[in-house]
């Protein structure tokens, strides 16, 4: 399993040390960016990901929580971001052609769910989307617990992706950790983001190894 250590969760003082922490630790930097209206949170924007891109060494995976996600594909794309996901609760119809507009810019395409989607909302995307983000907590904070219900849909898509023989990854972000990066493996996650746990640990570096052999 991949490990995916968002950065909004880190020491934004000493965020060239945590780059380079998860450089040489972990699997891709994920980045939450938030409008404060898809989600009731504001986080850092794009001139963030503008100052550590040219730190980063492993793929940025960063995660729309933005309503027109669509204006700013071509600015990820400029950045150097290869995993992208918007929400399918911003998309909706247009979901496909969002897809579609994001692996044409060369990056892989993300669909990111809330808990209160059904995870059915996703099947016609399958063999579509390069991944599926399967948000464990409802997305605008962090440092929130892991809803256990998770477990079952993340069950469901991924019976559904192997069902279709594809080659869809599914990714979870939200409360995850060691204590549950065992049982999300199981149930089929591929990339496992994990924000407070890997930067309150005492080992962070330590911390993200143990999520990746759970």
């Amino acid at each position: 399993m991949l490990v995916a250590p968002s950065i909004l969760a880190a020491d934004f003082l000493n965020l060239g040390r945590d780059i380079g922490m998860l450089n040489a630790s972990a699997d891709l930097v994920h980045l939450d960016v938030m409008d404060g209206t898809l989600v009731p949170n504001i986080s850092f924007g794009f001139p963030v990901i503008e100052a550590v891109k040219d730190m980063v060494t492993i793929p940025m995976d960063a995660h729309l929580m933005v309503v027109h996600p669509e204006r700013w594909f071509e600015t990820c794309a400029g950045l150097g971001v290869q995993y992208l996901s918007f929400h399918y609760e911003a998309a909706g119809r247009r979901t496909a052609s969002f897809i579609s507009m994001i692996q044409s810019l060369g990056m892989k395409a993300g669909i990111a769910i809330d808990p209160d989607v059904p995870v059915e909302k996703l099947f016609p995307y399958i063999g579509k989307a390069d991944f599926f983000l399967i948000m464990s907590v409802f997305a605008g904070f962090g440092g929130q617990k892991f809803i256990e219900e998770t477990y079952e849909r993340i069950s469901t898509l991924k019976a559904e992706i192997s069902r279709r023989g594809a080659a869809s990854l599914i990714e979870v972000d939200g409360g995850v950790g060691v204590g549950n990066a065992e049982n999300l493996r199981k149930c089929g996650v591929d990339i496992a983001v994990s924000g407070s746990a890997v930067f309150k640990a005492p080992d962070p570096a330590g911390y993200i190894a143990a999520i990746r052999v759970a």
